[in-house]
């Protein structure tokens, strides 16, 4: 931490129920260098990784479906919401942790990973930075049912979907994750079903 336009950070934990939860009061310099004192909240649940499974010669791509309570209290009537596999690093490396989560949520092991991209999810309130991958797939991949994993009480469903039909999904908002709109997006942007 080095900005310069920043001092005095006091913090004082809110929660630690689930993950961290912290009030920050400090001081920023103003354009006219004037310090004001401002507070904000911080949520701390640690980094995560997320990855877009596609098979090129089908031209599909595996997603998941689960209960997210979030969006249940906020909207969503069914609460189900359609996402690409993710996790939380837990301290593992991003690209270990995307496999392991990976043969968890959908059952395919993979050996290869690729990282597009990283990115602060909801810098306002959280510190979460995602980490961004895609791997391919084939069926000789399976090695089990995925679901999640029994501890975490995910109860995870696999979906297998025409890469286009996810894509006019983020359209009739069927599908409204960020994460997975921003992967799908990545695949269309850059090609990723293009016959080379």
């Amino acid at each position: 931490m080095n900005n310069k336009k920043v001092r005095n950070i006091k913090k004082e934990l809110l929660s630690d129920n689930w993950y961290k939860l912290e009030k920050l009061t400090f001081e920023y310099q103003r354009d006219d260098g004037s310090w004001e004192t401002q507070s904000r909240e911080a949520y701390d649940r640690g980094n995560g990784a997320a990855i877009l499974l596609y098979n090129k010669k089908n031209k599909t791509v595996i997603l998941t479906r689960q209960f997210r309570m979030p969006t249940y209290i906020n909207g969503n009537d069914s609460g189900m919401m359609i996402e690409v596999c993710a996790g939380l690093l837990d301290g593992d490396h991003p690209e270990d942790c995307i496999k392991k989560e990976t043969e968890e949520e959908t059952g395919y092991k993979l050996e290869k990973v690729e990282k597009v991209f990283e990115s602060y999810m909801s810098p306002g309130s959280v510190t979460e930075i995602l980490y961004f991958f895609i791997g391919s797939y084939e069926e000789k991949m399976k090695i089990g049912e995925g679901g999640g994993a029994e501890e975490e009480t995910e109860n995870i469903e696999v979906l297998e979907l025409d890469f286009e039909k996810a894509m006019e999904m983020i359209h009739t908002g069927e599908i409204k994750d960020a994460k997975t709109i921003m992967l799908l997006q990545y695949a269309k942007i850059n090609g990723l079903f293009s016959i080379n």
